[in-house]
């Protein structure tokens, strides 16, 4: 799996900046999180992650310009363990 995604990012960065015509420059965070779906509420909980992430990116502690000072309340206790 971490080799298809590598794959994944490294094909589609450089086909964005070819069309964007900003050859090197970063598309893709580092890493990735992959998460086991086991139950309904766990893919529900995903499902509604999806389309609520991008109004989350000025509190995210992936962003350089975001002050974060504690986990996010939509990432679960377990989740948080990973994210250290």
């Amino acid at each position: 799996m971490p080799e298809i995604i590598r794959q994944f990012k490294t094909f589609s960065a450089r086909r964005i900046n070819e069309h964007r015509g900003t050859p090197g420059i970063a598309i893709w965070q580092r890493n990735y999180y992959e998460h086991i779906i086991r139950n309904r509420a766990a893919l529900h909980q995903i499902q509604q992650y999806i389309p609520d992430n991008p109004r989350r990116w000025a509190s995210d502690r992936e962003n350089p310009a975001a002050i974060v000072s504690e986990p996010a309340p939509w990432v679960s206790q377990s989740e948080n363990q990973y994210l250290d």
